[in-house]
């Protein structure tokens, strides 16, 4: 399972890049609404530093506006993917583009229909909102792991991120459920690194040496 980054903060993408561990960046208007600077800046920013899909959501909610909108970024760099809600007008919109060569993340999907839809409308990228789900009730995993096996039985052309990750258990979850790509907020892909026994083996191992050291 690959690792995107979610957040339209370049800093903390720099910091990701430098660990070796993500492989894209997914943003969305929210995201880039917290950073102190115009999309179309931030946007190049990250694709010269990520060599991998980065997801740049559209605004409009017609079809000819979100046509319009998705080849403006897609002419950003050819990394570009082009989030857009699944909706009529959004899988309308879907159609036109991957018939254009433009990779398309449909987002906001919480259910299997709606995965379906997307799929045979021409979406490279699927995202389940999981920790959405989970905020009703349900279960987030759960749902990606129904979403997988329904485009794994149906051979159908589209890779899914497990997207609304809110803590690190729910990444090895997705995982598991055999999601092709799961996107964390920096905050959850810095929680991954953390386990109280490598500290504490860290801690020993450094003991250890200085005592050595000291006897020498």
């Amino acid at each position: 399972m690959k690792l995107f980054l979610d957040t339209a903060n370049v800093e903390e993408i720099k910091q990701a890049t430098d660990w070796g561990v993500i492989s894209g960046v997914t943003t969305n208007p929210s995201l880039a609404a917290k950073e102190n600077e115009d999309f179309s800046k931030i946007l190049p920013a990250i694709c010269n530093l990520v060599d991998g899909p980065i997801s740049a959501e559209v605004i409009s909610m017609d079809y000819e506006g979100m046509v319009k909108e998705a080849r403006e970024l897609a002419g950003v760099h050819k990394n570009v993917a082009i989030k857009i809600p699944v909706m009529p007008e959004g899988l309308k919109a879907v159609k036109t583009l991957s018939a254009e060569g433009i990779r398309v993340n449909v987002t906001l999907v919480f259910s299997v229909n709606q995965a379906l839809l997307a799929a045979r409308a021409g979406a490279a990228f699927i995202s389940p909102f999981l920790g959405r789900i989970d905020d009703i009730g349900q279960t987030g995993v759960a749902l990606v792991r129904d979403i997988v096996d329904m485009i794994d039985l149906h051979e159908l052309d589209a890779e899914v991120i497990a997207a609304s990750i809110r803590h690190p258990e729910h990444v090895p979850g997705v995982a598991l459920a055999g999601s092709h790509i799961a996107t964390v907020p920096f905050k959850v892909l810095e929680q991954m690194f953390k386990h109280p026994l490598t500290d504490q083996g860290i801690e020993k191992f450094l003991e250890d040496w200085k005592k050595a050291q000291a006897s020498n």
